[in-house]
């Protein structure tokens, strides 16, 4: 998620530490998404979005609510088209993320999850002539050589469907950032919102046109609401307060948190181990995020506390 870009809040008095400790928080939350749909017994993926998204749109407007007022309506209405667009997006790398986690080991899921900012610098590159520095361009070949690595293994071991499902998902997220940069939308909340509402309409259309029950046991249910409230929702909302004072590149950095714990919780709680080919391919990617993040922090001065 914290690929998406930087974003203003009202967060008055928040120092550079304290947003450094909600931004890491924020990754914290965001990784539990692999322990919770492992968790998840009878659910299948559309049913798992149904539900999370419901908890999610309800979340997300009462905190839009609070911050705007109690004029929710207008704030989510000044998203725009970039959005719904940004929103639709989102639903994709909803649906995606989740069905990877299903059909793919965790570290293959979110290691591939982390190749979204790459994906939404090309894609800057491309539609808003946005420019690319030379280490980023640099950073984008060497993770595109991770992620040949964990997508090639993933033919021979089967797990071809999931990898794609993981870069499917990345390149939403990808897609929302641009969207957002697109109309230079600094708030990101209500895009996040209007995503709920869609993907809560496309889940449900899914599961009348495929029989899936609405039905599905209460603990499946409880944790696709606590994925929904707190490993989206409120992920978002401390990331949102977070990144206010704390530098794009460092965001990068502080984020691979989020990739680094998702397999970290499979393996403690679950004991689910990645293969050798996932290590190397996940290795060289984050390798190839920290070093895009590092070269930008060269070009601007750490923030004081």
């Amino acid at each position: 998620m914290s690929e998406s870009l930087t974003v203003e809040i009202e967060a008055p008095g928040i120092s550079y530490l304290h947003g450094v400790v909600l931004v890491l928080m924020a990754g914290v939350f965001w990784s539990t998404m692999g322990i919770g749909v492992r968790l998840i017994e009878v659910a299948n993926v559309w049913q798992i979005l149904f539900y999370r998204s419901i908890a999610l749109a309800v979340f997300l407007y009462l905190i839009i609510s609070f911050r705007s007022g109690h004029k929710p309506l207008q704030t989510i209405g000044k998203a725009g088209l970039a959005g719904a667009i940004g929103g639709i997006a989102l639903v994709v790398a909803f649906a995606g993320g989740i069905y990877a986690i299903q059909t793919t080991s965790v570290a293959n899921a979110m290691f591939l999850f982390a190749a979204a900012p790459f994906m939404a610098a090309l894609l800057g590159w491309i539609l808003l002539r946005e420019n690319v520095r030379k280490a980023t361009w640099i950073a984008m070949i060497v993770a595109s050589i991770g992620i040949a690595i964990m997508v090639l293994d993933g033919i021979s071991a089967g797990r071809l469907v999931g990898n794609l499902s993981a870069i499917a998902s990345a390149f939403g997220f990808a897609v929302f950032t641009i969207a957002l940069r697109w109309r230079k939308l600094e708030d990101m909340m209500p895009a996040v919102f209007m995503a709920g509402i869609f993907a809560i309409v496309i889940a449900a259309t899914v599961c009348l046109i495929k029989d899936f029950s609405f039905t599905i046991p209460a603990g499946d249910a409880a944790i696709a609401f606590a994925l929904g409230v707190f490993q989206v929702g409120l992920g978002l909302t401390i990331f949102t307060i977070g990144s206010k004072v704390v530098p794009a590149a460092e965001l990068a950095l502080l984020s691979m948190t989020e990739v680094l714990l998702g397999p970290f919780w499979v393996w403690l709680f679950l004991g689910e181990t990645a293969d050798l080919y996932t290590l190397v391919g996940g290795g060289v990617l984050m390798l190839a995020i920290a070093g895009n993040a590092m070269s930008g922090l060269r070009r601007r001065p750490l923030p004081m506390i």
